[in-house]
């Protein structure tokens, strides 16, 4: 009888435990999701500095091209500079965000997008319209910031070819 007495609370503790993650963690996708709504206006107010704020200060960027900006103050310098002209016209939205916990502070996000009104780069191939984010989010002081943040151009999915042709 003493032992099922023990066991009662602790069965308990840890459902409130239960509980209070799951409440959390849905607090923090939606914090997270807050964060890609942020991206988009930012994006499309072409606000560098709005943009950058959404990262840490050692926050880092690979972009659909492969060019590696390190640093929140690189990071708005580099998007100024394509504001200017590239991106000028351009539209951002968000279409989708899958988001994975690594622990109460640490996510990964993958963001689907579709951008229109850009212009190519001298030298650099037409991008596709649509592409997915992977970022690794922080929670620091209460507030999710992207502490990495890597995007792929995304193209429709074909079988592998099973011969060569």
């Amino acid at each position: 009888m003493d032992i099922s007495r023990r066991r009662v609370p602790y069965s308990l503790v840890l459902v409130l435990l239960w509980a209070v993650t799951t409440f959390a963690s849905e607090i923090d996708e939606v914090a997270i999701r807050e964060v890609q709504t942020q991206q988009a206006a930012a994006w499309n107010a072409h606000d560098a500095v709005a943009y950058a704020n959404l990262f840490t200060d050692d926050g880092d960027v690979v972009n659909v091209l492969g060019w590696w900006w390190r640093g929140r103050s690189e990071i708005q310098g580099k998007l100024s500079a394509a504001f200017a002209w590239v991106f000028l016209d351009s539209k951002l939205t968000i279409t989708e965000v899958h988001t994975r916990f690594i622990d109460a502070s640490t996510a990964i996000a993958h963001v689907r997008w579709i951008l229109d009104g850009a212009k190519v780069p001298p030298g650099a191939p037409a991008p596709p319209r649509e592409g997915i984010q992977i970022q690794v989010l922080r929670k620091i002081d209460g507030a999710w910031l992207i502490a990495s943040f890597q995007n792929t151009n995304s193209v429709p999915e074909t079988p592998f070819p099973q011969a060569p042709p």
